[in-house]
C-alpha cells in the first residue's frame, strides 16, 4: 500500500527493479486514501495551495478500504488467498511471512494474530496491547499517558509488557467482514506535525513547530472484533529495528537501525560457522539469504571476514 505521495515513485522503482522477480500478476501496489489536516490552535482545515486542501495519508488502518476499493479482496478470493501477512515497512528487521508465526496463527484458528516486544519504559513508542472483558485491544503510544493518569500500574513495563510493533498476520474472510462496517476504525488524533500551508494573504507559511494535528485510522482497532486474537513475542534485538527518525535524533534512526541490522548479521555469519572480526560491518542483501538458516547453505564454514563485505 501506497499513499498519493509515493504512489507514483514506489511503482517507478518497482518496475525499473522488475519486481525483483515477481510476476506482474503477483505484485498488487494500491493507493490508501487521505484526510484533511487542521490547524492545532483554530480547527481549522489547511490549504496546500489556493485551490487545494492540505491532505495527509489516512493512516494504516486506510488498508481495509483501500483493498476493498481497488479490488484486491476479489483478487485473493479468485487466487485461493487465505491469509495475509501485514507489516510497516520502515522495520528492516521483520521476519517477513515468518512460519512460526503462520503457524501459531493457523494453529489456534485466529482472526488477527500480531507480533509484540516486551517494553523498556513505558514511553515506548509502540502500541500497548491489552485485555478488557476477554478481547484484546490496542492503545497506541500517543494515547498512553491519558491511560497513565488513571491507573498508576500503567507506568510500569512489566504490567503492561506487550509493545504491539506493527505486524499481523489476518485472515481474509475477517477483513472482508470488517469491511462492511463503517463502526470499526475510527479515526485518531495523531502526532502533531509540521505541514506548510497558504496563509490569509496567499503566501505559503513553512511553519518552525508543529502546526496541524492529522487523523489516522490504526489497523489494529480490528483486533478486538477478531475470534481468537492471539499476541506472539519476538525478540526486539533481532526483528524489530524501527526507522522513524531523522539522522542525529536520540533514537530509531538510520544510524541506529544500520547498526542493529548489522549486529544482526554478524550474528548469522558466525552461527554459520564464519568468522567476523568485531564491529566490521557486514550486510546481507535478502536476495542472497533471508535468515540465518538460508545464509548457512551458501556461505563455507571457513569463511572469514575482516574488512566490510556485503553479501548480494
Amino acid at each position: 500500500m501506497t499513499s498519493p505521495a509515493t504512489h507514483s515513485e514506489t511503482v517507478s522503482y518497482l518496475d525499473h527493479r522488475g519486481r525483483f522477480g515477481l510476476p506482474e500478476e503477483d505484485l498488487t501496489p494500491f493507493c490508501q486514501a487521505t484526510m484533511p489536516a487542521v490547524d492545532v490552535d483554530t480547527g481549522s482545515v489547511l490549504l496546500a495551495q489556493r485551490h487545494r486542501v492540505a491532505l495527509s495519508p489516512d493512516g494504516h488502518g486506510g488498508t481495509l478500504a483501500a483493498l476493498s476499493r481497488h479490488g484486491c479482496f476479489d483478487d485473493m478470493r479468485r487466487r485461493g488467498l487465505r491469509h495475509l501477512f501485514y507489516l510497516q515497512v520502515d522495520n528492516p528487521l521483520i521476519d517477513v511471512c515468518s512460519p512460526e508465526f503462520i503457524g501459531y496463527h493457523v494453529a489456534r484458528g485466529s482472526e488477527m494474530s500480531t507480533q509484540v516486544v516486551a517494553k523498556q519504559a513505558a514511553s515506548d513508542k509502540v502500541g500497548n496491547v491489552v485485555q478488557v472483558d476477554g478481547r484484546l485491544h490496542v492503545i497506541e503510544y500517543i494515547h498512553w499517558d491519558e491511560v497513565i493518569e488513571h491507573r498508576a500500574d500503567a507506568a510500569d513495563p512489566k504490567k503492561f509488557w506487550a509493545g504491539s510493533i506493527g505486524v499481523h498476520v489476518l485472515d481474509r474472510a475477517f477483513l472482508e467482514r470488517m469491511a462492511g462496517r463503517d463502526d470499526v476504525l475510527p479515526f485518531h488524533l495523531s502526532d502533531r506535525k509540521t505541514v506548510d500551508y497558504v496563509g490569509p494573504s496567499g503566501e505559503l507559511v513553512e511553519p518552525e513547530k508543529e502546526n496541524a494535528i492529522k487523523f489516522e485510522r490504526f489497523i489494529f482497532d480490528l483486533m478486538p472484533f477478531a475470534d481468537n486474537a492471539i499476541v506472539v513475542e519476538v525478540d526486539a534485538r533481532r526483528e524489530f529495528g524501527p526507522l522513524k527518525n531523522a539522522p542525529g535524533a536520540e533514537q530509531d534512526t538510520p544510524e541506529s537501525v544500520k547498526r542493529q541490522m548489522v549486529a544482526v548479521h554478524r550474528e548469522w555469519l558466525r552461527q554459520a560457522g564464519a568468522e567476523v572480526a568485531d564491529e566490521v560491518p557486514v550486510e546481507i542483501s535478502p536476495l542472497f539469504a533471508l535468515d540465518d538458516a538460508e545464509l548457512a547453505e551458501k556461505i563455507s564454514d571457513e569463511t572469514r571476514i575482516s574488512e566490510p563485505e556485503y553479501f548480494y
